[in-house]
């Protein structure tokens, strides 16, 4: 290669479309590379290492038709990134920010060392509808720690505009390995985890289009699998520009506004970790890191398998255990059931979480928990406790989301479904069901939870 070629460094952006580190303004060719590093793929479960290697697969086909090809190595980036750069004479090195603490400090080595062996650098953020650091508040300079007045400067700042040239992917020299190989990825052939690329990505956002109009009414039903877009893993993969689907979405019925919204969410979490790195695993107010949480092995473990005796929680579980993914308002539920009835640290549910869900990712999950458990920003305040009942009578009214996944349940009716130790023993029965036997009793008493927690919590509370 007698010209010297730029590299983009792939990390959660795997598509070509919409790709600001893939252009060279220069023209020139461009070496595709993905570095597997194995530190943060010790915090995910098999089903999301599959669909990472489905994309990297699907991505290196994209970057072959357009007469390039993708890079795998394994090993930590701090090392691969310069000596790859330095072995092929690289110009410049582009990628997409990220912004975990781990990530950061990742960069900044990587940067360091490109530019210290004369190596050009440049960061972009195509993950992200605006780049951090352009949705601010005038009096300080500093992201909102509230949401709707984030949302209100996000929705009028102009996007920054993405570099444009001639892509000119090149084969990077025939070196790499397997992508399965690199990420140390069994394929898990399981019909609920999404095709990789973006191709299908794209077609998820088109057919997303056809019921987006309807999110409004229909977001909170966990039982219709089509009332929410599902496109989170792909937002979190990046086989999907954010802004890519905020073009095509838009904001002209109440809808798609409140879709849109959601992506306000995310630029919002993933500004503030920026920031606050450390959000990741302490509380935005430091007295609530003080919470005399209960050690309870069995209660935690009750939670992760299904087993709580609460059905609304045990399916949302059971869902997550077999599928990777959970419906929103479940999140909420399950969530709030861990930290709220049985008084467990908030920082045990996101890592299990960010273990299990496909679209796991750290200022998302975690924001998400803090929320829940009134530590984060804009949180809902710690006296907020969802009550597991109400809310599966809410939402899931007729019980068809319980009986999907808590089938040893679907002799109950409707609303008797959501708290069969209400029901009398030859109800139960009748249903095949006895508690302690066949689906167990509630491991916990809400109300006396409750009073356990608002005490917990008011203790750390500054006079």
């Amino acid at each position: 290669m007698t010209e010297r070629p730029d590299l983009c460094w792939f990390r959660r952006d795997l598509r070509v479309a919409d790709q600001p580190a893939l252009v060279s303004p220069d023209g020139r060719p461009v070496v595709c590379l993905f570095v597997a590093d194995q530190l943060p793929l010790a915090t995910a479960g098999p089903r999301r290492r599959t669909v990472l290697a489905r994309h990297l697969v699907a991505l290196d086909e994209r970057l072959r038709d357009a007469g390039g090809g993708l890079v795998v190595l394994a090993g930590d980036p701090t090392e691969v990134v310069p000596r790859l750069a330095a072995d092929l004479g690289v110009h410049t090195v582009r990628w997409n920010g990220d912004v975990s603490g781990y990530a950061q400090r990742r960069d900044a080595r990587v940067a360091a060392a490109l530019r210290a062996a004369g190596v050009g650098v440049e960061e972009h953020w195509g993950t992200l509808v605006h780049a951090p650091g352009t949705v601010v508040a005038r009096s300080t300079g500093l992201v909102q720690r509230v949401f709707t007045p984030f949302s209100k400067v996000w929705a009028q700042v102009e996007p920054t505009p993405w570099p444009d040239g001639p892509l000119r992917p090149t084969a990077g020299a025939g070196i790499g390995v397997d992508p399965w190989t690199a990420i140390g990825a069994e394929q898990v052939d399981e019909e609920a985890l999404p095709t990789g690329g973006e191709l299908a990505a794209e077609q998820r956002l088109r057919h997303w289009l056809e019921r987006v109009d309807g999110y409004e009414s229909s977001r909170d039903v966990p039982a219709d699998d089509t009332g929410t877009s599902h496109l989170s893993s792909d937002l979190r993969f990046g086989t999907l520009s954010p802004r890519h689907v905020l073009e095509v979405v838009g904001t002209d019925t109440p809808g798609r506004s409140a879709f849109v919204r959601q992506l306000a969410w995310r630029d919002w979490y993933a500004h503030l970790f920026l920031e606050q790195p450390r959000l990741a695993r302490a509380a935005m107010k430091p007295h609530l890191d003080h919470v005399a949480w209960r050690d309870d092995p069995e209660g935690l473990e009750a939670w992760r398998t299904g087993r709580t005796g609460y059905p609304i929680v045990d399916a949302g579980m059971r869902q997550l255990a077999a599928t990777g993914w959970m419906h929103n308002r479940v999140r909420m539920i399950t969530a709030s059931f861990l930290v709220k009835d049985l008084l467990v640290d908030w920082r045990l549910g996101e890592a299990h979480f960010r273990r299990e869900l496909i679209d796991a990712e750290v200022s998302q999950n975690a924001g998400n928990w803090q929320w829940v458990a009134g530590t984060g920003p804009d949180a809902a305040p710690y006296f907020r406790i969802f009550n597991p009942i109400t809310q599966a009578r809410r939402f899931d009214p007729d019980g068809t989301y319980v009986r999907r996944w808590v089938p040893e349940l679907a002799g109950l009716s409707d609303g008797r479904v959501h708290a069969p130790w209400e029901l009398p023993p030859l109800d139960l029965a009748a249903a095949g069901i006895t508690l302690g036997d066949e689906y167990p009793w509630p491991i916990v008493d809400h109300a006396e939870a409750r009073d356990r927690t608002l005490a917990a919590y008011a203790a750390t509370t500054p006079d």
